[in-house]
């Protein structure tokens, strides 16, 4: 179990990081009905891959691998689980905006957004990637035993 439980996560977390690279590609390109939807089905992606990357990590703590008194006293484990949830709560904002779509897009409508709102979602999601790069860092310090 620990082994199906270590690729899941990895999986979860592989899906996660690739989604969210192509909503950074997606929200730079011009607003179109096809990619108002694209943007849309993409982040219900990320969505997906962040529950799955938190539930089965986790698991982990709990039941599969060191125990949580180990992850709980380590700071590389608290940084990369409070940057996770830093990310979690940004992308709240890009989220609220795509379903905000979902009307206009339904009917075959470009949705308007204004360019200042298109700047913060684009702001927003380059954020998160670089957040997730530091959360890529802790993982590996966290691994080698590191700042614990």
């Amino acid at each position: 179990m620990t082994t199906l439980f270590a690729f899941l996560h990895h999986v979860a977390a592989f899906t996660l990081v690739a989604a969210l690279a192509v909503e950074f590609v997606l929200i730079g390109q011009e607003l179109t009905l096809a990619t108002a939807r694209r943007l849309q089905i993409t982040d219900i992606v990320f969505g997906i891959s962040a529950g799955v990357l938190l539930l089965v990590g986790l698991a982990r703590v709990f039941w599969f691998e060191k125990g949580a008194r180990y992850y709980f006293s380590s700071h590389a484990f608290l940084g990369k689980l409070s940057l996770f949830i830093i990310v979690a709560l940004l992308s709240i904002v890009p989220t609220v905006a795509f379903l905000s779509w979902r009307k206009p897009v339904k009917q075959g409508q470009l949705p308007v957004v204004a360019e200042r709102k298109m700047r913060s979602l684009r702001t927003i999601i380059h954020v998160e990637l670089a957040a997730i790069v530091f959360i890529l860092l802790f993982a590996a310090i966290m691994a080698r035993g590191g700042w614990v």
